[in-house]
């Protein structure tokens, strides 16, 4: 073998060994990194790790007490598709926290304290396809266009929160949407709930643990599945009506009948004076022609 085959393995020994040295260095306190990857689960971290390589692609913070997502640090990671923050205490505002991790694929914010989710939550994910925000009790609202840039999500998993409404446009207009996850939440079905469980049994997204998916408002509904729910909103909702629709009914009934006795009144007063006109003619013309002759 020639001196310089010798030399060969040796020098990439020397640079792999300066490589994981490097990257050692480079790895934050309490975390384990390894290629791309930072690791950083149940370290009982307060706050996002400081000194993250910049060409992590997986970052992995769960099991922590993070309450507060830093967006600049964040948009440090421009290469980020994967972010796991799983059983921490995130909350309130995340709106623009995602807005330098454009190329995000994967995204686990369950187990945490969100309360809501807006437009301006997840719009500059262009990339996101998986998006786990279920376990969050506080979740109780859910803008109708929150996922409207979202169009390459296939997976999307709300169960065990506090929703109680989805508006269907919400995911209806998902084209590349699968699964969706929606056990066990406080659902209210009345008619306004109609639509999205009629987009249920008609669309082809896959609902795991449907046998979850029930009613817990109006008592007469609660524990019932979307598809005997469907079957009675239809016929509650369809054939009868409220009492704000009587009142309603009974409202335009009284303005159609008002309406038509101001327009007989205007018409037999019309008809009056004409009446009273044309005789008034008939008379001076009597007296015209006795006073010719």
């Amino acid at each position: 073998m020639s001196p310089s085959g010798r030399l060969q393995p040796l020098s990439l020994m020397i640079f792999w060994g300066m490589g994981m040295a490097s990257e050692r260095i480079n790895c934050p306190s309490s975390c384990s990194c390894q290629y791309l990857e930072v690791n950083c689960t149940g370290q009982q971290l307060l706050e996002f790790p400081a000194a993250i390589p910049l060409d992590t692609r997986q970052l992995i913070l769960a099991a922590n007490n993070i309450s507060y997502l830093p967006a600049v640090e964040l948009s440090f990671l421009a290469d980020l598709v994967y972010l796991d923050c799983r059983k921490n205490l995130l909350g309130d505002d995340l709106d623009f926290t995602f807005i330098g991790v454009a190329k995000l694929v994967y995204l686990d914010l369950s187990f945490n304290n969100l309360t809501q989710v807006t437009f301006s939550t997840f719009s500059h994910l262009l990339s996101l396809v998986v998006l786990k925000i279920s376990d969050n009790p506080n979740l109780v609202a859910i803008e109708k266009d929150a996922f409207a840039n979202n169009t390459w999500l296939r997976h999307l998993d709300v169960s065990r929160t506090g929703l109680t409404f989805l508006d269907t446009s919400t995911v209806q207009n998902l084209p590349n949407l699968r699964f969706l996850g929606l056990s066990d939440n406080l659902w209210h079905c009345n008619c306004s709930f109609l639509d999205f469980i009629t987009w249920m049994t008609e669309s082809n997204v896959h609902f795991p643990d449907a046998d979850n998916i029930t009613c817990y408002t109006p008592e007469g509904l609660r524990a019932l599945k979307m598809p005997a729910v469907e079957a009675q909103l239809h016929f509650n909702c369809l054939t009868q009506l409220y009492k704000q629709d009587y009142i309603f009914l009974c409202l335009i009934g009284f303005c159609i009948f008002f309406a038509g006795t101001v327009a007989a009144w205007l018409a037999g007063i019309c008809a009056f004076i004409y009446k009273v006109y044309t005789s008034k003619g008939e008379e001076e013309e009597e007296e015209e022609e006795e006073n010719t002759v």
